[in-house]
């Protein structure tokens, strides 16, 4: 075990709860004008799934587990999860439907992801920071917008929505942040 100060919890982390794995599904440090800095972290039980919320100050220590982060590509959904194979053993995990939540829209065949292993399972994952998307729907261009300032709704190929420039028509690639499905730049390719 590592201890580590609260403020340097990250999304995705493994820390150990007395005794208990928990896997960090948000953390936000909160700095008020009076009184202690604190960082409130939600995460999820891994052994039973349950959520729970707490409020570390930024200085104390927690215990993150050891977990190896391994590079793993996603092969396949099916009715038992999500089945991803490590690249060079060629060894297969299986993450359930309650383990990838919603990133699981961001999911494309073959995309290398991190996959942190804890004794032999797959307890949490880290998608690359951006995936290329299609437009499927938007809005047409309204005359007198300006692109800097506005964004229009839009409806990406895997079903999320989310706010492209006006300049932005259906049928064209965009790269999308999978931290928060918001809009980075037109492909490239």
């Amino acid at each position: 075990m590592v201890k580590i100060i609260a403020s340097s919890v990250r999304k995705g982390n493994v820390l150990d709860v007395d005794g208990k794995l928990y896997v960090v599904l948000t953390a936000q440090n909160f700095h008020p004008g009076k009184g202690t800095p604190v960082t409130q972290v939600d995460m999820r039980r891994i052994s039973d799934g349950v959520k729970v919320s707490e409020r570390y100050r930024t200085t104390e220590q927690v215990e993150r587990a050891f977990v190896e982060d391994r590079e793993h590509n996603f092969l396949y959904e099916d009715g038992d999860g999500y089945h991803f194979m490590n690249p060079e053993s060629y060894d297969q995990l299986t993450m359930s439907h309650e383990d990838i939540g919603d990133l699981k829209a961001y999911l494309q065949e073959g995309m290398t992801v991190i996959l942190s292993v804890h004794e032999g399972v797959a307890i949490a994952i880290d998608l690359p920071r951006h995936v290329t998307l299609e437009i499927m729907e938007t809005e047409p261009v309204v005359k007198g917008q300006t692109a800097s300032s506005s964004y229009k709704p839009a409806i990406l190929s895997n079903g999320i929505r989310t706010l492209v420039p006006p300049h932005i028509s259906a049928g064209t690639r965009v790269v999308i942040a999978t931290e928060d499905g918001s809009y980075v730049e037109r492909a490239k390719d």
